[in-house]
């Protein structure tokens, strides 16, 4: 990526960030920021094998959804990720879809590097590392950095350790061969274990499994019912995340022949016509 391309990511990410509600260094609430910016947020338990995000355009919305079988800030960076990609691309394509590939950076896509160098500046701005390494780890330059001091970076700035260590490398404030002792430190005392050492965040490393959908997407259900593209099993698990029953809708249901889909691919049909 060229070094011009890098700082126009720069200025976008900060501009976007300028207008999140942070704490002393990091974003409070994504998911919250996604949605006062004015995209609709979908999040769902696909599986742990499953994509982890896509973005995509709607008629005049943006559809946002993450996987949370993720550990939380993993989902946290896919979310960062995904909005990369509605900053930087949408304007030119209708959709992205993210898998462990791309949101763990192996991807030689351009517009996937692109995403994943906005989520960094996004999350981790240079100049909040900065001043965090500067006011929160005693002697740094002269010792460097423990796992400990990585755990605390993670919630200060919820990030999961793995992007972390990849911020911290990149802004050269650790060596490869420090980022590999780092990383050894952490398989050896895992972190969870770290996080609870540090008084940390310790739900950074869990999946929270939530279930979060907009109000407006039961109508996108209901339609791909109608339509024969789910079939009923899905639509009442769908009205569940509503606490509603068949009965509540009743008088939106045309008469149809059962679908053997079930999927969130044919529950979200109805968003890509």
């Amino acid at each position: 990526m060229l070094e011009g391309r890098k700082r126009d990511i720069r200025k976008q990410a900060y501009a976007l960030r300028e207008k999140c509600k942070v704490s002393r260094y990091g974003i409070i609430d994504l998911f919250k920021e996604c949605e006062r910016l004015g995209y609709k947020l979908l999040r769902y338990p696909l599986g742990e094998d499953a994509d982890l995000g896509f973005v995509m355009k709607k008629d005049n919305d943006i559809v946002v959804f993450t996987n949370t079988c993720s550990r939380l800030a993993r989902e946290i960076f896919t979310l960062a990720h995904e909005i990369g990609h509605v900053v930087l691309h949408l304007e030119r394509a209708n959709s992205f879809i993210d898998d462990a590939i791309t949101i763990a950076g192996r991807s030689t896509n351009e517009k996937e590097q692109e995403a994943n160098y906005f989520a960094s500046c996004l999350l981790m701005p240079e100049d909040e590392v900065d001043k965090f390494l500067d006011l929160e780890i005693v002697d740094f330059k002269s010792k460097g950095l423990t796992a400990m001091d990585i755990a605390r970076i993670m919630s200060e700035f919820n990030v999961s350790f793995e992007m972390a260590l990849n911020r911290l490398e990149n802004l050269e404030k650790i060596s490869g061969n420090e980022r590999t002792k780092l990383d050894n430190a952490r398989i050896q005392l895992r972190v969870g274990n770290l996080l609870r050492s540090v008084g940390g965040n310790q739900r950074l490393n869990e999946a929270t499994e939530e279930i979060e959908i907009p109000h407006e997407y039961i109508e996108y259900v209901i339609d791909n019912y109608n339509h024969n593209v789910i079939p009923q099993e899905t639509l009442e698990k769908a009205l569940e995340c509503y606490h509603l029953t068949i009965e509540d809708i009743s008088d939106k249901l045309v008469e149809r022949e059962e679908a053997e889909e079930d999927d969130l691919d044919a529950l979200l049909g109805g968003i890509a016509d």
